[in-house]
This record gives structure tokens, C-alpha cells and sequence, in this order.
């Protein structure tokens, strides 16, 4: 297939560069209102039973979870005459706006403790936007427009959840930018100093950018039909330069490696498609499935990042695939045009049996896997033992959901919610609403529930149409204020936790816990426990109940994937377990520095939390594992050639390692280039994927590749490429091969470890 490909793409170069070229343009015109069509939520389940409390709360009494939140300052003091009659005017305004409901302030509401400062100087006015996640951001940013700023004496700020999503998707936009322009320049420098030729530089730069503006017009079209996150542009960002880069080198190389073995430019092209294209053919696909296996999880934030990855993954493989060869075929041996300086040239590569041996055996990478052959056992326990030491801070990981802090400091909402934790008692807000549909009308067994519920540990106060309680007593008798609270035959509770914040370690495993002790409390009917604490609570367990399908999904295709790349039974099981270790010391550098704040500075201002988002070591193995399987895939491939040509395990080994070496090793760099640069978000949920995508490609390309397989193929020996008749027979029918396997020569490749 990719023999007839190759053909094409010579014959019609010019078409199937116009046609790239009209593609790509389009694709980049959708991007620019690519991020209108976006969302910053989709961190929820939307089948949970939180999520079903709060569709209850909106249809029986059309009430929504608070989420707007204005600060309003006053030199004055928030009590004085002149400020009162302006608060209350503006919380009034505000209340009559379309789209805004249940608005109260500290002066509308009796001047409500909780909702003045400290200092007296600050107060709150408290809302809820209507709408689906898109028309309520849009709702809000409009309304920040009209009221944010200096108004009748007042100093008003808008925050709240509805703000922090606003403004999570305007920095995701500015962060995607932000790090094109800082990675495509230093990436292009590195390719130059790789290539040695500007001209051979370019050309995967322009691959990538053709990708990445396919992918966002297809992007575009997914979130005209379905829900798609905005951290999906900047996976489509991040993955897009990375893959299409890495996929292109690999080319790119092949081809002048074909090119000086004396090779025409057109049977040039042909041999790199059908042998480093098979590569990037399968290389795409582990990326791809590793990517949609996060589909299996219901957070749409989660999905949407996965969507993106595979999408990006496909399409960064097909335009390797179709325009790279195009624009080979149109400049031929002039690939080596604009050359900045001569590098000395690699070995050439191996036509048939007689090469195998010859000349690499010099290079770099054949000593180092020759040394490690040497002394497997004792190099697989100590790299192994440093890896598992980098990964143990993982042990001691805190799960929680991405709040407000993940924003700079420069953030409206980031501001607004720190001074919320620092000066007033947010218990009010962070409390639970118990929703039952039906059996309200029976008013004695309202009350006998909220008693309950009040004597539970961790609960300030439980309000209802009844009255409010503490402490299993009636606090307040029912009167005009807990009027709302009924609705017809339902009815709903709020409970008011009595910790200030659910935002460090400690109190969200107090609400964790909450909720519960909330949902085991007998009930006289049925109820749906919402709130934002519930909320994370489900979304924290569907990702557990989720993940071995995800994992089970991604371990068993890339089995299939990799006894195609390699006809063995014993490699693809091995390749798995050096991806998983290799990921060990991303996720411990996870821990160390987003969770405990170690090094925080070297990364850009963000905040450590003492916890980290659930969502982020999902979407990390996700993204990183098919990076590392990727890396495997272009090794074991190329191994595979030289096991056809040599016979020998261990002349495989060095000789696959050392024709690899110096372009994975490339691969490698240029990669973490890109993703390094997205250090540079404001955004700290980025940075953690532009420290651990980098650290995950580093570690596999150089301790794992370097030292580990090796290694391990060296213990495994002859049996590490066996296969039981039955599937050799499979693989030499459906297996990753273009041509015939070369009969195996009869020698020992083996001689040269010995002693």
C-alpha cells in the first residue's frame, strides 16, 4: 500500500501539494473562531448523581449553584449609608439583568455575616448565570464589560465559577499562541543544527504546520456537532508540533540516508514510505488509541483531550505520509540546499545480509548497547532502582479538581476567589444541596431529615422549607426567607458545612467525606446530593471506575500493534513495561513540583495547592504513554530489519540501536523543545503536560533505549523474538512489512559479547 502511495505522490506532486496547501488554508480560517465554539468546563460527570441534583434544583425551582461572585470594595466600609444604597442598587441591577437569577448581596440580606470582609471594607453580591457552559460565559464577560471597575463609590471585581471558565478559555487561547511563537523559532534552530541544511529544516516545521491547522478545522467541525474543552486547542498545539516534527525527522532522515546510498530521488522516496513510513504509520496509531482510550471516561474535559490527541496523531502521520513525500519529490537531491555547515556523514545503510556489521559497529550507540549487553542484570537493577526512587513523590499524590488557582495571579476570578478564602467564611458557598423530587408536601418528615442531616460531623447548618437546624435542633423557625426552598411536592436542603475552605488537602477530604456521610443518611424519600464538593466527589469516581476499561483498551491494542511491528510474542509485553517505567519519574516530578511546589519558580509563577487535579494523571498517561510507545515502535521496527538480515539477537540490538540513535535521540530533543515551551502558560494545568510530556519523552529516549531494552533483550536473547508457528504465520501475512522478510544469514553476532 504505501509502495503504490509513494508512486502517487511522485506522479501528481504538485496537485497533492495544492490540494494540502487549500486544506490547510481553510483549516486555519476555522481556527480563528475555532475557540468561540469552545468550553473551559466539562469536568464533571454528566450521568452522576451530582449532575442530576442540579438539573432537579434548575427544572422544579429554577434555581441554579451559585456561580457568580462579585467582590465589591469600599474605602468607606462596606456599612456605611451611602455605600448600603448603592450596593443595594447594583444588586438589584443586577438581579433584573437576562440571564442572572437568585442574586443577593450582604445588604440585601440583612447584612448576612458571611458576606462582609474581615475588615469591613469588602462584601459580596452573589449570583447564578443561566444558560449551557458557552452562553453563561459569554452572559458573564458581557456583564464584567458593564459593571467591573469604579461605579458609584464602588470598587467592583467579577469572580465566581462562570468567570473562572471566561477566563480559562481566553488564556487557553493566548497560551496556544504564546507557545507557537516561542516553540517554532528554537525548534527550527535545533532542527538546523540536526539537518546541518536550512532547507532540510524547514521541512518538517512545514509539516507540522500543515497538521496543525488540519486538525483545527476538523477540531472546528467536532465542536459544531458535540462539546469539545479548550484544553483541546492546546493539545492540538502541543501534540501537532511535537508528532508532526518527530515524524518528519524520521523521514526526512530516511530519505538522505536512501539518497547517499546512491538511490534516485524517486526510488528514494519509495523506500523511505515503505520503511520509515510503515513506521510512522503504526507509530500514529499507538499515539491515536492511546489518546481515545480517554474517551472511555464521561468528563467531557477529559474526552475532549483525547478526541484532540488522536486526531492530531492521524492527521501529523498523514501529511508525513502525503505532503512530506510531495515536497521531497519536488526538490529531489536539493534537500541539501542552504547548508549551514557538514556534519560527518552516518554509516550508510544496510542493502542485504552482506552490510549487516559493517561500519556502524564504530558508532556510538552500537558501543553503548554492545557495553550494556555486557553487564545486563546489574545495569536493569540500577536504572530500574533510580527510575522507581524518581517516581516514589507519586506514592504521596493528593487527587482534587482544578479550581480557580490554576489561573495566574494577574486572573479577575484568581483574585477574587483568593480573597474570598482569605477574608470571609465561604462555607456558605461551598454548601451542598440535597434535592428530592417528590414527598416535600410531608413537612414532619422535611424537618426530621434536616435534623438528621444537622447532627451529621462537619455540618454548620442545614436550611429548608421548614426552618434551618444545627446540631439535631431547630435554629430558626420556617418564615418568608426559606420559602424557596419548596417547590410543589419537592423540596431541598442546603448544608452548610462548617469548614471555612474546601480547597486545601485537608478540608476536601472533610467534604469528600461530607458528602458521603450525606448520601448514606436514611432518607423518608429520595434524594440527589449536588454541590461543588459532591460534584468533584463523582467526577473522581468515574475516572477510578473508568480507568482499567481505558487501560485495558490501550494494553491490549498496543500488544496487537507491536507483535505487527515485531513478530514476537515476548517483545510487545516488554516494550509495555519499559513505557510504564519510563513514565514513573513524570509522574513523581508531577507530585514534586505541582503538589508540593518544589522548583515552582523554575517553571513560571504558579501555586502549589497540596493537591492535583484528578483530570491531569488521566490525560498525562493518556498523551505521554503514547509517546514512549512511540519511540519503541521507531526502535523495534528498525531492530526487526536487522534481526531479517543479521540472524543474531544481539547483533539487532546494536545495530537497530546505533541506525536509530542519533534521529530518536533528535527526535527526542526537538520535541521537548516544543513542549517545554508550554512552561510559558499562565495556565498551571498546561505546564504540568510541558514538564511531564518532556520528562516521559527524555526519560524513554535515553534510559530506557539506551540502557534498559538493551538490556533486557540481551537476557531474553533468541526467545525475545519468538513467536509459535501459528502467529508467525499471521505475522507473515498481516505484519508490519512492505516486501518479503530477507532469508536470515547463518552467523554468530553473538561472538563479540562473549567474555
Amino acid at each position: 500500500m504505501l509502495d503504490r502511495l509513494a508512486g502517487f505522490v511522485v506522479r501528481k506532486r504538485l496537485a497533492v501539494l495544492v490540494v494540502g496547501l487549500l486544506l490547510a488554508v481553510v483549516g486555519g480560517v476555522a481556527s480563528t473562531t475555532l475557540f468561540d465554539k469552545l468550553t473551559a468546563g466539562g469536568f464533571d460527570d454528566p450521568k452522576s448523581e451530582s449532575s442530576r441534583a442540579i438539573t432537579a434544583l434548575d427544572d422544579r425551582f429554577g434555581q441554579g449553584l451559585p456561580n457568580l461572585t462579585l467582590l465589591v470594595t469600599s474605602k468607606g466600609g462596606v456599612d456605611d449609608p451611602s455605600v448600603t444604597a448603592a450596593g443595594t442598587e447594583l444588586t438589584r441591577k443586577l438581579g433584573r439583568e437576562p440571564g442572572v437569577a437568585n442574586v443577593s448581596s450582604y445588604w440585601t440580606t440583612g447584612k448576612a455575616p458571611q458576606l462582609r470582609g474581615k475588615s469591613g471594607h469588602k462584601a459580596l453580591i452573589m449570583g447564578t448565570v443561566t444558560g449551557d457552559d458557552t452562553t453563561s460565559q459569554k452572559r458573564v464577560a458581557a456583564l464584567a464589560n458593564r459593571y467591573e471597575g469604579s461605579r458609584d463609590g464602588l470598587e467592583v471585581k467579577f469572580g465566581g465559577y462562570t468567570k473562572f471558565q471566561r477566563e480559562l478559555l481566553e488564556q487557553g487561547q493566548k497560551d496556544a499562541t504564546t507557545g507557537e511563537t516561542v516553540a517554532i523559532p528554537i525548534t527550527l534552530v535545533a532542527l538546523v543544527f540536526i539537518f546541518g541544511s536550512a532547507v532540510a529544516a524547514a521541512l518538517p516545521l512545514a509539516v507540522a504546520l500543515v497538521a496543525m491547522m488540519l486538525t483545527m478545522g476538523l477540531t472546528w467541525i467536532l465542536a459544531s456537532v458535540t462539546t469539545v474543552g479548550s484544553l483541546a486547542a492546546s493539545v492540538v498545539t502541543l501534540l501537532g508540533l511535537g508528532l508532526a516534527i518527530d515524524y518528519s525527522l524520521l523521514m526526512v532522515s530516511r530519505y538522505r540516508e536512501e539518497l547517499r546510498s546512491g538511490l534516485t530521488p524517486q526510488d528514494a522516496i519509495r523506500a523511505t514510505l515503505t520503511s520509515a513510513g510503515r513506521t510512522v504509520t503504526f507509530s500514529a496509531l499507538t499515539v491515536a488509541v492511546s489518546s481515545l482510550a480517554m474517551a472511555w471516561f464521561p468528563l467531557q474535559a477529559v474526552r475532549s483531550m483525547g478526541y484532540a490527541g488522536a486526531l492530531t496523531a492521524l492527521l501529523s502521520g498523514a501529511s508525513s505520509l502525503i505532503v512530506l513525500p510531495a515536497l521531497l519529490a519536488l526538490l529531489g537531491d536539493r534537500i541539501e540546499k542552504g547548508r549551514v555547515f557538514r556534519r560527518r556523514r552516518p554509516a550508510t545503510a544496510a542493502t542485504g545480509p552482506e552490510a549487516a556489521g559493517r561500519s556502524v559497529e564504530s558508532g556510538f550507540w552500537h558501543r553503548l548497547a554492545t557495553t550494556v549487553m555486557r553487564r545486563p542484570v546489574p545495569i536493569v537493577t540500577i536504572v530500574t532502582a533510580f527510575l522507581l526512587l524518581l517516581g516514589a513523590p507519586f506514592l504521596g499524590i493528593n487527587l482534587g479538581m482544578p479550581d480557580e488557582r490554576v489561573m495566574p495571579a494577574s486572573s479577575s476570578a484568581r483574585q477574587v476567589a483568593d480573597t474570598v478564602r482569605a477574608e470571609f467564611d465561604s462555607s456558605e458557598q461551598n454548601a451542598l444541596q440535597v434535592v428530592a423530587p417528590e414527598g416535600g408536601g410531608d413537612r414532619a418528615a422535611v424537618g426530621a431529615y434536616a435534623q438528621r442531616l444537622s447532627e451529621l460531623p462537619h455540618v454548620a447548618a442545614v436550611r429548608t422549607a421548614t426552618g434551618a437546624y444545627a446540631e439535631g435542633r431547630q435554629a430558626a423557625p420556617p418564615d418568608q426567607r426559606y420559602a424557596r426552598f419548596a417547590s410543589g411536592d419537592a423540596v431541598y436542603f442546603s448544608v452548610v458545612p462548617e469548614s471555612a475552605s474546601a480547597d486545601d488537602a485537608d478540608d476536601a477530604d472533610d467534604a469528600d467525606r461530607l458528602v458521603g456521610e450525606i448520601r448514606s443518611t436514611k432518607a423518608p424519600f429520595e434524594t440527589l446530593v449536588g454541590g461543588a464538593a459532591a460534584t468533584n466527589h463523582d467526577a473522581a469516581a468515574a475516572l477510578e471506575k473508568w480507568l482499567p476499561y481505558a487501560l485495558g483498551t490501550v494494553l491490549l491494542t498496543m500488544l496487537v500493534l507491536l507483535f505487527l511491528v515485531t513478530g514476537s510474542v515476548m517483545l510487545p509485553f516488554l516494550a509495555l513495561v519499559l513505557s510504564a517505567l519510563s513514565l514513573t519519574a513524570t509522574f513523581g516530578a508531577l507530585v514534586w513540583v505541582f503538589q508540593d511546589g518544589h522548583l515552582a519558580g523554575l517553571f513560571g509563577d504558579f501555586t502549589p495547592t497540596g493537591n492535583i487535579a484528578a483530570t491531569i494523571p488521566v490525560m498525562l498517561f493518556g498523551l505521554a504513554f503514547g509517546l514512549a510507545m512511540d519511540y519503541q515502535v521507531f526502535l523495534l521496527s528498525r531492530m526487526r530489519e536487522e534481526y531479517e538480515l543479521t540472524g543474531s539477537p544481539t547483533a539487532a540490538v546494536a545495530q537497530g540501536l546505533e541506525r536509530t540513535g542519533r534521529i530518536v535521540t533528535a527526535a527526542a530533543v526537538a520535541i521537548s523543545v516544543v513542549f517545554l515551551a508550554f512552561t510559558v502558560s499562565g495556565i498551571s494545568l498546561v505546564k504540568a503536560y510541558g514538564v511531564g510530556l518532556p520528562l516521559a519523552v527524555l526519560m524513554d529516549a535515553t534510559l530506557i533505549r539506551g540502557a534498559v531494552l538493551p538490556a533486557a533483550m540481551r537476557l531474553g536473547g533468541r526467545a525475545t523474538w519468538w513467536a509459535p508457528a501459528a502467529l508467525r504465520r499471521l505475522h507473515d501475512r498481516y505484519g508490519l512489512r512492505e516486501e518479503p522478510a530477507a532469508p536470515a544469514p547463518k552467523r554468530d553476532g553473538d561472538r563479540a559479547l562473549t567474555g
